[in-house]
């Protein structure tokens, strides 16, 4: 089947109009979204939104009801065989043999690849070097994952699928993943992640798209996503017991004296209260200016929008995934959001 061509050598990912029903449940309810090479772009929503329904209908492991999807050229839905080698996959857990080690783990799924990356390299790439010789069950579960970015890289993907890459891991884990999910696009790959850690988002992505039933509601770069920058920042402070603002400055302070200012003009707004608080030597404790962050924005886009539960759409197994040359399952069942 030849793959029809909505896009450019540029774009990695292309969607337009996409649509995905389970019974009169809509799980993706026309999603337009396009993915430049070598961008590192994250999907964000609730459980339930439709997010690794998009990413599953990406990597052909659904078949859409509507629209027209590219990926890398190809139409995930009609050349699935073709794109697979182009591609690489990291879920939330995996069957990796726990009993070889990492070398022999990297080595085994290179055979799998006809143009794959030295298995040494992708080792050093991921900072498995000391753990070269471990057995998989000897790891840690940051270094379990970072095999499993190890696994997904071997075959020299031009596109990562990151599924949760750092769910469950301590905030050190976290920050060493983020780095080699750094190292990666600076390969040249695209990367395609679903997080739920809005840091996450907000560290690795040069853009975001915040899914909410069935729909992308907001897309954009992390630092001004849905006019993030023009939002109205807030100052924060505590005044002494007893001590209350004047009535043109702001209201009565909390019970502790914790007094929070929403302004529209930081400069003035500033200007005014140090003065006035210079002029009767009233100290403001813990002064300090929060402008809104990508979890504020985030919540304020989904509040209110309907979600499902991932049992919702556990009725529809997708298409079974075929092992090459008796490669072990790396697949498991993976329920949709």
């Amino acid at each position: 089947m030849s793959t029809v061509d909505i896009g450019t050598e540029a774009v990695a990912i292309e969607v337009r109009g996409l649509r995905k029903s389970y019974g009169a449940l809509r799980a993706v309810d026309g999603v337009n979204l396009e993915i430049s090479r070598g961008e590192i772009v994250a999907l964000l929503g609730p459980n339930g939104a439709g997010k690794t329904t998009i990413v599953e209908i990406l990597e052909g492991y659904r078949l859409r009801d509507e629209g027209q999807v590219t990926v890398l050229g190809y139409d995930p839905g009609h050349e699935r065989t073709a794109l697979k080698p182009h591609i690489g996959i990291v879920l939330q857990s995996t069957g990796i043999d726990r009993y070889l080690t990492v070398a022999e783990t990297l080595a085994m799924y290179a055979d799998y690849f006809p143009h794959p990356r030295e298995p040494g390299e992708v080792i050093d790439l991921v900072g498995l070097a000391a753990k070269r010789d471990a057995r998989v069950t000897t790891l840690s579960g940051g270094q379990q994952r970072r095999l499993d970015v190890g696994v997904a890289l071997v075959g020299d993907p031009e596109l990562l699928f990151l599924d949760e890459p750092t769910t469950g891991f301590d905030p050190s884990a976290r920050r060493d993943a983020w780095e080699v999910v750094k190292n990666l696009a600076e390969l040249g790959k695209t990367i395609l992640l679903t997080t739920h850690y809005m840091d996450e988002a907000q560290f690795l992505a040069d853009r975001v798209a915040i899914i909410a039933a069935g729909r992308i509601v907001a897309e954009g770069p992390p630092s001004n996503l849905a006019d993030r920058a023009q939002m109205r920042p807030r100052v924060i402070f505590t005044l002494p017991p007893g001590t209350s603002l004047p009535d043109d400055m702001g209201h009565d302070p909390m019970p502790d004296g914790r007094v929070e200012l929403l302004v529209e003009n930081l400069t003035t707004t500033l200007h005014r209260l140090t003065g006035w608080a210079v002029e009767r030597g009233i100290e403001l404790d813990d002064l300090r200016v929060v402008r809104p962050t990508l979890e504020d924005v985030y919540l304020e886009l989904i509040g209110g929008l309907p979600g499902e539960s991932d049992d919702d759409f556990a009725t529809e197994d997708p298409p079974p995934r075929q092992q090459r040359r008796g490669r072990p399952s790396r697949t498991g069942r993976r329920n949709v959001r």
